[in-house]
């Protein structure tokens, strides 16, 4: 009787752990990223070029990356939710002092702190682990992990704020349009915070608790981690990066409004967040290799085909004249589709590495899914200063899909040469056959 008593209180904390988390998750996501939207009417106020716009996006990501191990590690020992009640709370007050910035470096030491926020993903990751029983966790990870989805909600809820309440100024001390925003955002992080405190279980669950830091940090000498970590950039870092940087890529190249390019790439970052309990799911059915080399193979067709820069071919002939050849240029349209079906694969793909790690690690969720969770977010560092810096140097906005193809080629060549020299461990006898034997 005990049992099924203590089977039915874990059933009933897991659901409200998973649900308080990814409504904490979704709500720190939007505040990670939403310089995205705000980007360019700061930019407009403070004359910023897009290098330095894109140094703003890259801090606030940096520090959503960087603590993503402590944070890990600290969750399975006190307990998720203690940590993203913290969290949270920490994140409001420069989410707050984000409407009051009045330089550039100000908007940059903020903008560091306000990334904060992206460290919830491994406390999450490890807080849901602990309550989920294995056989669930693909999908329960995918639904935690669907949080992602928050990046697209300053792309809907901010152009309106922005345009609607632009040279207002409420309470005396709060000013309309860009600056309102963060406003909102501290406001509901706190609400959040109590939330999270109040609606789940006070006898939280902590896979390290007692257990000494050198047994939480041993499986990170393995190189199966960091190549987990690698994937996680071209699937996530990737995804953080593209999420901030496409709203200027779409008004740059397309010349849409703020408010139509924030709805344009909502249409990246749903399916790119919401497939992810797809993704754990098949991840659970089928295994996650195989979900992984599928989504690799799509994202090199896509980033192949959107890093053709529009152009054509010109031949000079003997004669002196010339001629104009194969004429290329992508539309708002098919860019637009290309895009979605790239935010699918990085979906899926994202569920499929973090199902990697409970079947792998059961243990040690926290130290290792924070790794590989620290080292995929500072992809998403990286990125958006060298799409800026690439497209500098070639002259070719679309060079921002040539880096993200280099990536995704080298983890899957990582990936497929693992994998076969595994299988030739497992199965020596067959090496050095290229052929199945013929039946004589």
């Amino acid at each position: 009787m005990s049992t099924a008593v203590d089977a039915t209180e874990r059933h009933d904390g897991a659901r409200r752990v998973l649900a308080v988390s990814t409504a904490g998750f979704t709500l720190m996501f939007a505040v990670w990223l939403m310089f995205g939207i705000l980007g360019k009417p700061i930019s407009k106020e403070f004359g910023l070029t897009e290098v330095q716009l894109s140094w703003i996006i890259a801090l606030a990501v940096l520090n959503g990356s960087m603590w993503r191990l402590p944070v890990g590690i600290v969750t399975d020992r006190i307990g998720g939710r203690k940590v993203m009640t913290f969290l949270l709370l920490a994140t409001a007050i420069p989410a707050y002092l984000v409407a009051h910035a009045n330089s550039y470096v100000m908007l940059l030491v903020l903008a560091f702190f306000v990334g904060f926020a992206g460290n919830s993903f491994t406390s999450g990751i490890a807080w849901n682990s602990a309550w989920t029983p294995r056989e669930h966790q693909g999908f329960a990870l995918g639904v935690f992990g669907a949080g992602n989805v928050g990046a697209s909600v300053t792309k809907f809820i901010g152009p309106p704020i922005i345009a609607g309440t632009a040279g207002a100024v409420y309470f005396g001390i709060f000013e309309g349009g860009w600056r309102l925003v963060p406003v909102v955002y501290a406001l509901l992080l706190v609400v959040m915070a109590a939330v999270t405190w109040f609606g789940t279980p006070h006898h939280d669950r902590m896979a390290g608790e007692g257990k000494p830091l050198r047994d939480q940090l041993a499986p990170l000498r393995q190189l199966r981690v960091w190549r987990f970590s690698l994937y996680y950039v071209a699937f996530f870092g990737a995804y953080v990066a593209l999420a901030a940087w496409l709203p200027t890529y779409y008004m740059d190249n397309f010349s849409v409004s703020l408010q139509t390019a924030a709805y344009l790439t909502a249409l990246y970052i749903f399916p790119a967040s919401l497939l992810r309990p797809v993704g754990g799911t098949l991840s659970d059915r089928f295994g996650a290799r195989r979900v992984m080399y599928g989504t690799f193979a799509v994202m090199l067709v896509v980033s192949g085909i959107l890093m053709m820069p529009n152009g054509h071919l010109v031949i000079d002939h003997a004669d002196g004249s010339t001629t104009e050849h194969l004429p290329y240029a992508i539309g708002i349209v098919p860019f637009t589709v290309l895009v979605f079906l790239l935010g699918c694969a990085m979906g899926l793909g994202k569920a499929a590495v973090y199902k990697h790690i409970p079947e792998y690690f059961p243990d040690n969720v926290g130290s290792v899914g924070g790794l590989v969770g620290m080292l995929g977010g500072l992809g998403g560092f990286f990125l958006p200063p060298l799409f800026a810096y690439t497209k500098e140097w070639s002259g070719f906005p679309s060079s921002t899909f040539f880096v993200i193809f280099l990536l995704t080629a080298v983890c899957a060549i990582w990936m497929h040469l693992t994998i076969v020299k595994m299988l030739h461990r497992e199965t020596p006898e067959l090496a050095d056959r290229i052929e199945a034997p013929v039946a004589r």
